[in-house]
């Protein structure tokens, strides 16, 4: 729970800038001729605010969660993967994510498995490359949308 609550902590200023210059670049006049139509703020916020906002939004979401997917500063410095589970022949904690736990295979208390931390490397690779792949393909996306 310390983990998620400090992670957000340190996500909310970036995505709440993020969103208050996308807020801030859309146009006035949609709000004055809805306003004029007879909206709600509500109705505002999601016919106009929130369509206006997702689109350029979710490849900085997504590259958001590529980042906190290989966080290994957060786990190092707060937890370092510690509790561990018990009776594993390597060992794994149950705050580890898959950065921090290749780090405790390849340099600490695992007798220094390289083989194994290069295997887990290469798959952390390709998951980041997924995540990247599916970014580019979003923004793509949006480009030819406008």
């Amino acid at each position: 729970t310390m983990l998620l609550l400090v992670n957000t902590w340190l996500g909310y200023p970036y995505i709440m800038v993020l969103c208050a210059g996308l807020i801030k670049a859309i146009p006035a006049d949609l709000y004055e001729a809805s306003a004029i139509a007879g909206a709600t703020p509500l109705t505002n916020f999601w016919r106009i605010t929130v369509p206006l906002i997702v689109k350029p939004l979710t490849p900085l979401l997504i590259s958001a969660f590529a980042f906190n997917f290989n966080n290994f500063v957060l786990i190092a410095l707060l937890t370092n993967g510690r509790p561990d589970y018990l009776n594993t022949k390597v060992p794994a904690g149950t705050t580890d994510i898959l950065v921090s736990y290749t780090y405790r295979i390849a340099f600490q208390d695992s007798g220094q498995n390289f083989g194994l931390a290069a295997a887990i490397s290469t798959v952390i690779f390709f998951m980041v490359a997924l995540l990247s792949l599916a970014n580019l393909r979003l923004a793509r996306r949006a480009s030819d949308r406008t």
